[in-house]
């Protein structure tokens, strides 16, 4: 007899991650948001000196990491909780807050772990329908708040969609709703953010204790591979997620590389410019052949396909293109695009060009 699962568990959505552009040396993998650069010199001498203490557990208290994202963000140390990507923290933010009976909001679509982290805490998830532009509708979602609701998700820019928030209407929306519900802003492409309109998390964490702002070093900073990121919010509930997080989480060889790409922030965000530059590029070209593409403020465009979603992804994978599809079977489908090498973005125009649409 197997043993049984949870039922909860069981009925979960599986996270589904970007394929790999395969073994073709002239294929390229724009289906998972990375960075297509490599970490600078001066952070993989810092992962190959922590590398040499891997006998070694990492710091329990993530010190050295806190002290510098702390001093970089003009933050409190005692406001920090950290995780194996900024994900990882709100699974553990969710865990502190959620319990059976409440109700989670966000917007969909939306990333895709959402629905997964608010239904193993035992929580309810309700999602609710973008608005024109791919955007967040707050006005439904506040009417989709009751007293059952214990958290808002706002992803921001909007994974997998692309536009970011504007500041006066995020604030708008938190102040409208009471205090007792988290409102969580996922704010893990804010380096790619050029909107001047865009929504300032810290600025709505300021005089409000109901708001937590996440971020990553995955995306702007390149380092997916060794999962770390990061939650601010107010010290009481960062100390209960600090508790309620996987003990040893964050390894030292990343927190090594967070600090090192601190230090070389200034060089890393010479390439954000660089592919800033590229995604509006790549947007450019998909509106001049007359393709719908909303707003894109992340390290992304989201070509809207509708039904054509599948026939198009099997289109840029026989083209050497790995991208990331989301096919539900509605009008609202369509492929998720990651700015890449050059060549890459050049080749994904050429290969729009020959779509149906």
């Amino acid at each position: 007899m197997t043993v049984p699962v949870r039922r909860s568990v069981a009925g979960l959505p599986r996270y589904v991650a970007g394929k790999s552009a395969g073994r073709d040396i002239d294929a390229y993998k724009l289906s998972s948001n990375e960075n297509p650069y490599p970490p600078l010199p001066g952070v993989l001498e810092a992962t190959a000196r922590a590398c040499a203490r891997l006998n070694r557990y990492p710091d329990m208290a993530n010190s050295a990491v806190t002290a510098a994202v702390a001093d970089r963000l003009s933050v409190h140390p005692t406001q920090l909780a950290f995780g194996a990507g900024s994900v990882a923290v709100l699974y553990s933010l969710l865990q502190t807050v959620c319990e059976p009976g409440d109700e989670v909001i966000f917007a969909w679509r939306s990333f895709e772990a959402y629905p997964i982290a608010v239904q193993l805490t035992g929580a309810t998830p309700v999602p609710v329908a973008l608005g024109p532009g791919a955007v967040h509708d707050l006005a439904a979602m506040r009417a989709a708040a009751n007293q059952a609701t214990r958290a808002i998700l706002l992803c921001t820019p909007n994974n997998p969609t692309g536009p970011a928030l504007a500041n006066d209407a995020v604030i708008n929306f938190v102040d409208s709703l009471p205090e007792y519900i988290l409102i969580i802003l996922d704010e893990a492409y804010v380096e790619f953010v050029t909107d001047p309109h865009a929504v300032h998390g810290f600025e709505v964490m300021s005089g409000r204790m109901n708001v937590a702002v996440l971020r990553t070093f995955s995306k702007a900073y390149g380092l997916a591979g060794l999962r770390i990121g990061y939650g601010v919010m107010e010290p009481e509930l960062a100390a209960a997620v600090r508790t309620a997080s996987l003990p040893f989480g964050v390894s030292n060889v990343a927190s090594a590389a967070a600090i090192a790409s601190l230090a070389a922030e200034d060089e890393l965000m010479a390439r954000v410019a660089g592919l800033i530059k590229a995604r509006d590029e790549v947007a450019h070209g998909l509106l001049d052949l007359t393709f719908d593409v909303p707003d894109a403020q992340g390290n992304f465009v989201w070509l809207a396909a509708g039904p054509l979603t599948a026939d198009y992804a099997r289109a840029f994978t026989a083209g050497g293109i790995a991208v990331r599809p989301f096919v539900a079977g509605d009008e609202e489908d369509g492929i998720r695009i990651t700015v890449g090498e050059p060549e890459a973005n050049s080749r994904v125009i050429a290969i729009a060009s020959t779509l149906p649409h």
